[in-house]
This record gives C-alpha cells, sequence and structure tokens, in this order.
C-alpha cells in the first residue's frame, strides 16, 4: 500500500486579517472537523456573542479566546482526496515572531492572508519576506474579507497587482491570488455565487495544486541521529528520515565522524519494513554496530552531505537583545547543536520598507534581516536550502531561548 503525502503549509499574514478563520473554514469544508469540537464551537461563539467562528478550531486556549488573539503557533490536520495536510497557523503579532519560526520552518508552502478592505500592512510584508527566507517558493494569497468590500472585482485586481509586484521583489512569485471569504466559505472548499467573475482554483484546488518537496531517492537520504537505544541485546539508532529513502541492506556513512555501517534492520512500531520514506520515524540496526552520538547524519557514502566549519545565512532576529558580531550562538539544524560565532553581519535590513540599513553591521536588531558568517566550532552538517530544506533551515539560540531563524545559503568549505 503507498503511502499518501503529506504536506507541511504555513498561513501568515497581518493579525486580524483572517488566518486563524481560515484554517477552521478549511477544517470545516474538507469535513475534517469532529461533530463534537463544531458544536463547541458554536456554544463559545454563543457565549461570547457572536456568530459562528470558525477561529476557535485553532484558538482553543480560554486566554486566547478572552483577548481574542493567537498566541502561539499552533497545528492542524485536514486531508483531501489527493493528500494529507499539515496546517500551521502562525501568529501575526509583532511580539509573537518568535513563535512563527517554530512552525514555519517546516513549511513546504504558505499562504499569505490579505484582507481586503484593509490592503496590505507591516506584518504583510514582514511576513512575505519571512516566507521568502524561509525558501519557501510555493506560495498562494488569499484576498479575504471580499464580503466587506462587496465582492469588488476592482478592489481584489488593485490588491493583486500591488501585492505580486512587492512580493517579486522579494523574490516570491505567487501560484495564484483567490479572492474569497473564510467566515462565510466563498471559494475556500466551494466556489462562490458571489463573484463569477473570478474562474480561477478554490483554495483547496489551489493547494492540491501544490508540490510535495520530499525527495525519494536512497542517493539523497538524510537521517540524523535523535538517540541511541539498547534493545534486546541491539544498539537501536533512533532517527527521522528527513529526506530520500532508507533501504534495508544499504550502506551507509554518519557524518561528522565518517563513520561507516550497513543497516541489518529497519524497525517500527509493530512492524520491521524494508525501507522508509521523508518525514518517517524509525529505529535501524546496524551492522557492524557503531558508537555513535546524538546529531550525527546519515547519509549514503555515494552522495555525502557537506561537513563544513563556514558558512553564510540569511538571519531574522527575533528578540529585543541585539545579535552582535564577535558573539557565539547555538545553530540547532535537525538534531545538532553547535555552537558558532558571529563572524560577520552583512546586508541588515529593515524587513518592513526592504531598505539596507547597513551595508557592514556590528548588531542586528529585533525583526531585522541579515546575511551573516558563522564559524562553527566544531564541524556541522548543513545543506544549501534549496537543494535540502530540512538542513538548511536552522534555528539560533541563546542558552535555552530561540532568539532567531535562519537559511543556509552558501557552504564556504
Amino acid at each position: 500500500m503507498l503511502q499518501r503525502e503529506t504536506l507541511h503549509l504555513v498561513i501568515v499574514g497581518h493579525v486580524d486579517h483572517g488566518k486563524s478563520t481560515l484554517i477552521g473554514r478549511l477544517l470545516f469544508d474538507s469535513e475534517s472537523l469532529p461533530p463534537d469540537k463544531m458544536e463547541e464551537i458554536r456554544r463559545v461563539s454563543r457565549d461570547l456573542g457572536h456568530d459562528v467562528e470558525f477561529a476557535y478550531v485553532m484558538d482553543h486556549l480560554e486566554e486566547e479566546r478572552k483577548n481574542e488573539m493567537t498566541i502561539d503557533t499552533a497545528q492542524a490536520f485536514f486531508k483531501t482526496p489527493k493528500r494529507d495536510y499539515v496546517i500551521i497557523d502562525a501568529p501575526g503579532h509583532k511580539e509573537l515572531m518568535k513563535n512563527m519560526v517554530t512552525g514555519a520552518s517546516q513549511a513546504e508552502a504558505a499562504i499569505l492572508v490579505l484582507d481586503a478592505e484593509e490592503g496590505i500592512r507591516e506584518q504583510t510584508q514582514r511576513h512575505a519576506y519571512f516566507i521568502s527566507l524561509l525558501g519557501i517558493g510555493q506560495v498562494v494569497v488569499l484576498v479575504n474579507k471580499m464580503d466587506k468590500t462587496g465582492f469588488d472585482r476592482a478592489r481584489f485586481d488593485a490588491l493583486s497587482v500591488e501585492l505580486g509586484r512587492f512580493l517579486k521583489t522579494i523574490g516570491i512569485t505567487a501560484m495564484q491570488f483567490i479572492p474569497g471569504s473564510a467566515r462565510k466559505g466563498d471559494n475556500i472548499g466551494k466556489r462562490s455565487a458571489n463573484m463569477p467573475w473570478y474562474t480561477g482554483p478554490t483554495m483547496l484546488e489551489a493547494l492540491d495544486g501544490f508540490a510535495c518537496l520530499d525527495v525519494v531517492s536512497p542517493e539523497q537520504l538524510r537521517l540524523p541521529v535523535q538517540d541511541i537505544y539498547q534493545m534486546n541485546g541491539d544498539a537501536v539508532i533512533v532517527g527521522r528520515v528527513e529526506s530520500g529513502l532508507l533501504k534495508q541492506g544499504q550502506e551507509l556513512i554518519f557524518l561528522p565522524s565518517k563513520q561507516r555501517a550497513r543497516v541489518k534492520e529497519i524497525r517500527v512500531f509493530l512492524a520491521e519494513p524494508k525501507e522508509a520514506g521523508p518525514q518517517e520515524c524509525v529505529g535501524i540496526v546496524l551492522t557492524p554496530p557503531l558508537k555513535l552520538d546524538r546529531g550525527e547524519v546519515a547519509c549514503p557514502p555515494s552522495a555525502p552531505a557537506p561537513v563544513v566549519k563556514r558558512f553564510r545565512a540569511n538571519v531574522f532576529w527575533m528578540t529585543p537583545k541585539p545579535c552582535l558580531l564577535g558573539e557565539t550562538l547555538v545553530v540547532r539544524s535537525a538534531t545538532q547543536e553547535v555552537p558558532c560565532k558571529v563572524a560577520a553581519i552583512d546586508q541588515r535590513m529593515d524587513t518592513s520598507s526592504l531598505t539596507v540599513l547597513e551595508p557592514k553591521a556590528k548588531e542586528l536588531a529585533e525583526t531585522e534581516v541579515a546575511r551573516i558568517t558563522f564559524e562553527a566550532q566544531t564541524p556541522i552538517v548543513l545543506e544549501d536550502c534549496r537543494r535540502v530544506p530540512e538542513l538548511g533551515r536552522i534555528v539560533l539560540a541563546r542558552g535555552m531561548d530561540v532568539v532567531g531563524g535562519a537559511l543556509v545559503t552558501e557552504l564556504t568549505d
């Protein structure tokens, strides 16, 4: 039996432009919402004096309901006849950008939500740049709340041109602009009778048009080691296949240690499959057994991942205390955690205006973006984000605090 495709999707946009409402509507229109959840939505909406509010599918915490704001990245799951979806709701508030990187760093595609009445706002631009920063090339735009404009085609056309022009300046070409209303259901799961002038796909149809980016070739295997367990006398290497295809009998090289072994067994819960593909969590038994550490990355010897000590990345800074030239941050990539020095801060930019603030900087402030050259204390396994996104998207930390997200763009050694 073939495994169904799974696509990870992030939804971004300015605060109150309708991101959470869209997710609720997608779950409802795809018939992925349990009946008891629908009843809860009706009850909570009634208690707060609202009409049925699909945003409460995601804003399920009592604090969020009272404040009417999404305070954390949340995930929902739904499916169409074509594939399964993991859909990520990212907060729109400036002070909550830190939470956004946790979800968006796993996304293969994005929906940018724009309020048809309010138009392009500061966070519309910032979140769009964030999509570009993470290398998400598959983007669809929902021009939401068209009901508030009387389903005005001229307003939709003007916003599509304006936003489309801006997106191209940051390297994004939207695959589709869709006029709709998440609250009313126009052009989300069903075609809207209120906008007969629109002949493009509904949102669900547009999502099914996205491509899953998982690489399933054995030559592209990347399996970071999460842990090692002793089970019935066997050392079981546990991890998730980030890309490629793991096969029984396959020879592996573990980087950066360069140890080699063959896959004797692949183990999952209550089964011992002959192979495993992207996003599958597995245990493997090697012959001969190896002494490995968390963070090692298994690859085919014929196509190993790059092991570097110096690299460049586009960094989005997300905390009030600035990033300083010369400081050491912890770079997290898959299961790796490696201290890295900030060796250079180039082309510091404001993400709202996209203006270059400083070509050679000594620090990077909150919500700013820069190209940074890092020097790792020990070798680290990384990939160009355009080749293997799972090893090209990194998280930056100071101690236990996440302070930035980054996209690896150049491996210099």
